[in-house]
C-alpha cells in the first residue's frame, strides 16, 4: 500500500540532505518531486498543485531551528499537509436511530456487497450492536446469495426476498422486521451498475429518500485512481452521501483515491478495505496514513491490533513464565497464532518505523508460519514443554511427521533458544539497564 509513493516522496526530500537551509530554488526542486509523485499516484493535477503551493508557502515562511534539518522540517510540513488533505481527523460512524439505518451504494464490482458483511462484523464484534443485512440487490441473485453466505459465516441475520422486485418494499420490510425484533442496526446493500447511469441514480436516491438512512455510504475501489474520484463525484452530486469506503487498498493501488477524494467531494473517508478477510476493515485515520506514506510506520494500528488478540491475563502469566525460564514451545506456537490472526505479517511489518522500506521487497507469504507450525504440532506435548528431549531419533520423526528435515528443526530450535535469551534477559529491569549502560559507552551500536 502506497510502496511507491513512499519510495518518491523519500527521493523528493534527499534534495534538502546537507541543506543549511531553505531556500527558493531548493524548495521549488523538492516540490517538484513531490509533485510528480502524487500525480504518479493518480492524484488530480490541481489537488497536487495547491498541495504543494501550501506547503512552498509554509516551508519558505518558517524558520529552520539549529536541532533540525532543513529536510526534516519539510518532512514535518508534508506530513501535515498529507493529513489536512485526507479530511484531518477520523470521522465515526454515525448510528443515531432506532433502528440506525446504513445504506450502501456504488458501482457493480465495487466491494459492497462484502462491504457490508465487513460492516457488519466490526459492529457485532467490536461496537456490541445486533446487526440486520438486508438484500436489496433485486437485478443479481448472486449478491443475494452472497449476502446469505456472508451472513452465515458470520452468524448475522440476512434479510431478503426473491419474489419482490422493488428494492424499496424490501428495505421497509426489512427495516419494519428489525424494530420488531430489537435490531440496532440496519445494513442495506444495495444494486450497481457497470457505469454510473439515470435509472440507477433515481432508484438509489428513490430508496434514500424512502428510508430516510442516518448515514449513507459510498463504497469504491481504491485501485481505479482518479475514475474512483470522479465516479464519487457524480454520486455526490445525486445522492449526497455521507461518507466514502475505499475497497481494496491492499492491492496494487497508487492511492490517488485516498488523497484526492476529501478535497473534491468534500466527504470523509470513513473505512478502508485492507484484505478478503471478514476482520480486514479499518476506520480511517488521516494521520496513520500520512505517516504510512512518509515511511513512518503506524505503530498505534498495530498495537490495536495486538491489544485485540492479546489477553492481559495471559500476557502476566507469560510474563511470568519467562522470567522464570520457562517459555516452552507451546508457548510459542501461541503466540504465532495470536500474531497471524493480527493480519499479513508483511503488512504488519510495515507498520514498524523504519521497516516499511526494508519489507518492500522482501515476499512473505500469508502462510509464513506453516512449516514451523507443523514441526511444533509433530512433537508430543513432552517435547513441546521440554526441547531439550530432542535427541536425533525423536528430530528424525518430528521430520517425517511434520514434511521437512532436520536442519529445519535444528535451525529452529536454535532461533527459539537464542529468543528465550532474549527474552529472559529483557524480563528483568537490571539486565535491560546494564544492556543501555553498555551501548552507551559504546557509542550505540551502528545503524540504531
Amino acid at each position: 500500500m502506497f510502496e511507491n509513493l513512499t519510495d518518491k516522496f523519500e527521493r523528493a526530500f534527499k534534495v534538502l540532505k546537507g541543506q543549511g537551509q531553505i531556500t527558493e530554488i531548493n524548495v521549488a526542486e523538492t516540490l517538484k518531486e513531490v509533485r510528480r509523485a502524487l500525480l504518479d499516484a493518480d492524484v488530480s493535477f490541481n489537488t497536487a498543485k495547491h498541495f504543494t503551493n501550501v506547503v512552498k508557502e509554509k516551508a519558505l515562511g518558517r524558520d529552520v531551528l539549529n536541532s533540525v534539518s532543513p529536510g526534516q522540517l519539510m518532512i514535518k510540513i508534508c506530513h501535515e499537509e498529507l493529513i489536512e488533505l485526507m479530511g484531518g481527523n477520523e470521522v465515526d460512524i454515525n448510528l443515531k436511530g432506532s433502528p440506525a439505518i446504513i445504506l450502501m451504494s456504488g458501482l457493480q464490482g465495487s466491494g459492497k456487497t462484502t462491504f457490508t458483511g465487513k460492516l457488519g462484523a466490526y459492529l457485532k464484534n467490536k461496537k456490541g450492536k445486533k446487526v440486520l443485512l438486508v438484500a436489496c440487490d433485486v437485478y443479481r441473485p448472486a449478491a443475494i446469495d452472497q449476502l446469505h453466505v456472508l451472513g452465515e459465516q458470520l452468524q448475522i441475520e440476512v434479510f431478503s426476498n426473491k419474489e419482490e422486485k422493488n428494492p424499496i418494499q424490501i428495505a421497509q420490510a426489512a427495516i419494519q422486521h428489525a424494530r420488531s425484533n430489537a435490531f440496532n442496526v440496519v445494513l442495506v446493500d444495495t444494486a450497481g451498475r457497470l457505469a454510473v447511469d439515470e435509472q440507477m441514480m433515481n432508484e438509489i436516491a428513490a430508496l434514500k429518500q424512502a428510508i430516510q438512512p442516518a448515514e449513507t455510504l459510498f463504497v469504491v475501489d481504491a485501485m481505479l485512481g482518479q475514475d474512483a474520484v470522479n465516479t464519487a463525484k457524480a454520486f455526490n452530486e445525486r445522492i449526497d452521501f455521507d461518507g466514502v469506503v475505499l475497497t481494496k487498498l491492499d492491492g496494487d493501488t497508487r492511492g490517488g483515491a485516498a488523497l484526492s477524494i476529501k478535497a473534491v467531494v468534500n466527504k470523509p473517508i470513513k473505512f478502508v478495505g485492507t484484505g478478503e478477510k471478514m476482520d480486514a476493515l479499518d476506520v480511517f485515520y488521516p494521520k496513520r496514513m500520512a505517516d504510512r506514506i512518509l515511511g513512518m510506520g503506524d505503530v498505534v494500528s498495530l498495537v490495536e491490533r495486538a491489544q485485540e488478540q492479546f489477553n492481559e491475563e495471559e500476557a502476566r502469566k507469560l510474563q511470568k513464565k519467562i522470567m522464570k525460564d520457562q517459555f516452552d514451545l507451546n508457548d510459542f506456537l501461541a503466540q504465532l497464532q495470536q500474531i497471524k490472526k493480527m493480519g499479513n505479517v508483511k503488512d504488519l511489518m510495515g507498520m514498524i518505523p523504519g521497516m516499511g522500506k526494508a519489507m518492500k521487497d522482501v515476499d512473505i507469504p500469508d502462510d509464513a508460519f506453516k512449516g514451523i507450525e507443523a514441526i511444533i504440532l509433530s512433537m508430543t506435548p513432552k517435547e513441546r514443554a521440554n526441547p531439550g528431549l530432542l535427541n536425533p531419533s525423536r528430530k528424525s520423526r518430528i521430520a517425517k511427521g511434520s514434511g521437512t528435515d532436520i536442519q529445519e528443526i535444528n535451525k529452529l530450535l536454535k532461533q527459539f533458544e537464542e529468543m528465550r535469551k532474549m527474552m529472559k534477559l529483557m524480563s528483568n529491569p537490571r539486565n535491560m539497564m546494564g544492556m543501555m549502560s553498555k551501548l552507551k559507552g559504546m557509542g550505540g551500536m551502528p545503524g540504531m
